[in-house]
C-alpha cells in the first residue's frame, strides 16, 4: 500500500494473514480490506459471518491467478500421498484443496513439519516457484512446485543487484524470497516483508535497498528516518488499484462485497487454521544462509 493508505487510514496493518486474523478478532461487522482480492477472501474465510468489502474488484494478483483449485486436484492425482502446502497468497478455491497453508516467514518450517507428520520426504509447495526453490535450498525435503510467480519480484535480476552495489558500494541488500534464487544469492539478507522491516529496525544500516515492491520501501523508510533507502522501483499494478478515493467510496456506498462459495469456506478455513494451530515452529530468519538442492519438478497446466 502507498504510505498515505498504510499510515493514515488503516486501523490495522500487516500481511494478508495478519489482516485476516485482525478481521476475525475485531467486533466490527463490516471490514474494508484495502488490499488485493485474495486478501479479502482470506478475511472472509476466517470471518464468514462478516461483510467483507474491497475498494476495487480489479485488484488481483498474478501469483494468485496462476493456479486454480482444479489444478491442485490434478497435482494431487499426479503425486498421490504427497502433502500440499499452499502459500496464503492464493484464492479460496486453491486453499480448499490444500492440506496446510504457509507464509513466506514460516514456509520452511511448515514444509518440514508436514513432511514429518505425513512420514514423507516429498512435498508439493505451490504456487510460487521461486519461493519453493528458495525453500528447497533450506531443507533436505524434495519439493514439487508450480510455475507461478509474483510479477513484481520475478522482474528483479542478479544484474540489478550488481548495478545497485556498483553505484552504492556500502549498501545492504535485503530481498524477498519471492525473488528468483540468483537474486537472493546476491543479497545480504532475504526474508519476508516483516523480516526485512525488522532487520532495518534493528540493524539501522546506513544505506539499504529492499528488493521488493516500491511501497514497501516507502513504508519502512517512514519508520526509519535515519536510514537512507536506495529504491529500485517495481510497482505492483494490482495494489495500486486501491486508492484513498476508492476506500472513501466503499465506506460511503458499501460497494464491492467479497463472497466465497459456502461449500469451500470450511475446507479453506481448515488449511489456514492448521497453520495457525501449529506449535511454535519459529521463522526463517535468512533465506541466504544456506544453499541446498533445487526443486525436483515445476508443474504447469
Amino acid at each position: 500500500m502507498t504510505p498515505e493508505i498504510f499510515h493514515a487510514v488503516g486501523d490495522f496493518r500487516g500481511d494478508s494473514l495478519a489482516l485476516a486474523r485482525e478481521a476475525a478478532a475485531t467486533d466490527a461487522p463490516i471490514i474494508v480490506q484495502a488490499g488485493v482480492h485474495f486478501m479479502a477472501e482470506t478475511s472472509k474465510i476466517l470471518s464468514p459471518e462478516k461483510t467483507i468489502l474491497i475498494p476495487s474488484l480489479e485488484a488481483g494478483c498474478s501469483l494468485a491467478s496462476s493456479i486454480t483449485g482444479a489444478d491442485v486436484r490434478l497435482l494431487k492425482e499426479r503425486y498421490p500421498g504427497v502433502p500440499v502446502v499452499t502459500y496464503v497468497n492464493t484464492t479460496a478455491d486453491v486453499k480448499a484443496e490444500t492440506d496446510i497453508c504457509c507464509t513466506s516467514s514460516n514456509a520452511v518450517q511448515v514444509v518440514e513439519h508436514i513432511c514429518a507428520e505425513w512420514g514423507t520426504d516429498h512435498v508439493i509447495l505451490i504456487p510460487d516457484q521461486y519461493l519453493a526453490k528458495n525453500v528447497a535450498a533450506m531443507t533436505d525435503k524434495k519439493v514439487i512446485t508450480w510455475a507461478g510467480s509474483c510479477e513484481v519480484h520475478e522482474r528483479f535480476t542478479a544484474e540489478d543487484i550488481q548495478e545497485i552495489r556498483a553505484g552504492n558500494p556500502d549498501v545492504v541488500v535485503l530481498a524477498h524470497p519471492e525473488c528468483p534464487p540468483e537474486v537472493l544469492a546476491e543479497a545480504d539478507f532475504a526474508g519476508s516483508t516483516a523480516a526485512m522491516s525488522g532487520y532495518v529496525d534493528k540493524e539501522q544500516p546506513k544505506n539499504v535497498v529492499l528488493i521488493t515492491e516500491c511501497s514497501m520501501s516507502d513504508n519502512v523508510a517512514a519508520a526509519n528516518p535515519n536510514v537512507n533507502f536506495v529504491r529500485p522501483c517495481n510497482l505492483c499494478p494490482h495494489m495500486k488499484r486501491i486508492s484513498l478515493e476508492g476506500i472513501l467510496r466503499t465506506l460511503e456506498t458499501g460497494e464491492h462485497e467479497v463472497t466465497v462459495d459456502p461449500a469451500i469456506i470450511e475446507p479453506a478455513r481448515l488449511a489456514v487454521q492448521r497453520m495457525i494451530d501449529l506449535p511454535p515452529l519459529g521463522t526463517t530468519s535468512n533465506f541466504v544462509a544456506r544453499k541446498g538442492a533445487d526443486v525436483i519438478a515445476v508443474e504447469r497446466r
